[in-house]
C-alpha cells in the first residue's frame, strides 16, 4: 500500500493567483508558511518557520482565489508532488501540494470588515418576524 497525503495549517504568505490551462482549466496557487515551536536540549524555546508552496485547480481553485488574501489562514488538504525542469543547464525541483481540500480561517487582522447591508432584514427587539406559512417538505432539506 501506498500513500502520499499532506495536511497543513497555515497562513498565506502572498494572495493567490490564478490562470487558467490551454484546456481552458482553471488553476490557483499560493503560499502558506507554517510555524513550530519546541524546546532544545537546553530548555530553550526555538521557533521556525516553513513555507510550502500550494496549487489548487477548478471550482475550488476559482473560490480560493476570489476569497483568500495574504494573511489569511487555511488548511489545505492534498498530495505531494515533486516537479522538475531545466533552466539555463541546471535542473530545477519543486515540490508542492496539489489540493484537493481548502478550507478557510480566520482573516488577517488588518482586513477591512464586510460592509454591512443598508437596511437591517432582522426584526427589531420585540418584533416578531415575518415568517412563510408555506409547508416545509423535508425533502426539500439540502442535508
Amino acid at each position: 500500500m501506498y500513500l502520499n497525503r499532506a495536511t497543513i495549517v497555515g497562513n498565506l504568505t502572498r494572495s493567490p493567483e490564478m490562470k487558467a490551462l490551454p484546456s481552458g482549466q482553471n488553476v490557483t496557487s499560493f503560499s502558506l508558511a507554517t510555524n513550530r515551536v519546541w524546546n532544545d536540549k537546553d530548555g530553550n524555546k526555538q521557533e521556525a518557520v516553513d513555507y510550502h508552496n500550494i496549487i489548487v485547480f477548478g471550482k475550488q481553485a476559482e473560490s480560493v482565489a476570489k476569497y483568500l488574501t495574504k494573511g489569511s489562514q487555511a488548511l489545505v488538504e492534498g498530495r505531494l508532488q515533486t516537479r522538475s525542469w531545466e533552466k539555463d543547464g541546471q535542473k530545477q525541483y519543486r515540490t508542492e501540494i496539489v489540493a484537493d481540500r481548502v478550507q478557510f480561517g480566520s482573516k488577517p487582522k488588518d482586513a477591512a470588515p464586510a460592509p454591512k447591508p443598508a437596511a437591517s432584514t432582522t426584526p427589531a427587539a420585540g418584533e416578531v418576524p415575518d415568517y412563510s406559512e408555506e409547508e416545509i417538505d423535508p425533502s426539500d432539506i439540502p442535508f
